[in-house]
């Protein structure tokens, strides 16, 4: 399995990063997850240069794609030679957008009728694009998923490991990764935001 997670310049560390370690805590040689960029280095919002791993052309191809946020998310969609390079597809891939990435998928024309969530901050330009934007940190219809605020990442990451290794493989990395005295409170509650989604991979909005 390979899950990639789109990461453009100017994005948001806590979304790729997060999504990132938590999702590499899934053990398995076939389990691979990698950061895609349309260059193979990225900076942050804040200045954090990273290498990718992965082209968008080889993340185009992945089992599972997870598109983060970033400050220059309306540049990026506005930019056709970066669009044209992704090809997602939900039809045999799991697609993920976090905050401002929703606005990649419905410019990428993934969300159709579907309501999003997306951060307070990037909210307008999402309903701008004629996506109905959520009060609520994570949402998924069928193989696409959006989620909003920074750190609804692990969400987001969880209900990837759920959807492709199951309910206890997802326990496992948020149980590690939460606060001492807090761990079972944390799972609990990531369980409850992701678990509607998943029976038959639909939920009404």
């Amino acid at each position: 399995m390979h899950i990639a997670i789109l990461t453009f310049e100017g994005f948001n560390e806590l979304d790729s990063l997060i999504a990132f370690n938590i999702l590499s805590r899934v053990p398995g040689p076939d389990w691979h997850v990698s950061i895609a960029s349309p260059s193979v280095r990225v900076r942050s919002k804040n200045g954090l240069v990273i290498e990718a791993h992965a082209s968008l052309a080889e993340a185009s191809g992945a089992d599972a794609v997870i598109v983060g946020s970033g400050t220059q998310t309306r540049n990026h969609v506005a930019d056709p030679q970066l669009m044209k390079q992704l090809r997602l597809d939900p039809s045999r891939q799991l697609v993920g957008a976090q905050c401002s990435g929703a606005l990649m998928l419905a410019t990428l024309g993934l969300l159709a009728d579907m309501p999003a969530s997306a951060d307070l901050d990037t909210r307008p330009w999402v309903q701008e694009a004629g996506v109905t934007v959520l009060d609520q940190p994570f949402f998924a219809r069928g193989n696409v998923a959006t989620a909003g605020g920074c750190l609804a990442s692990q969400y987001l990451a969880a209900w990837v490991i759920a959807r492709l290794r199951g309910l206890e493989a997802a326990r496992s990395p948020l149980h590690y990764v939460a606060p001492v005295g807090e761990k079972d409170q944390y799972v609990s509650r990531a369980m409850r935001n992701i678990g509607p989604f998943l029976e038959g991979g639909m939920a009404a909005a």
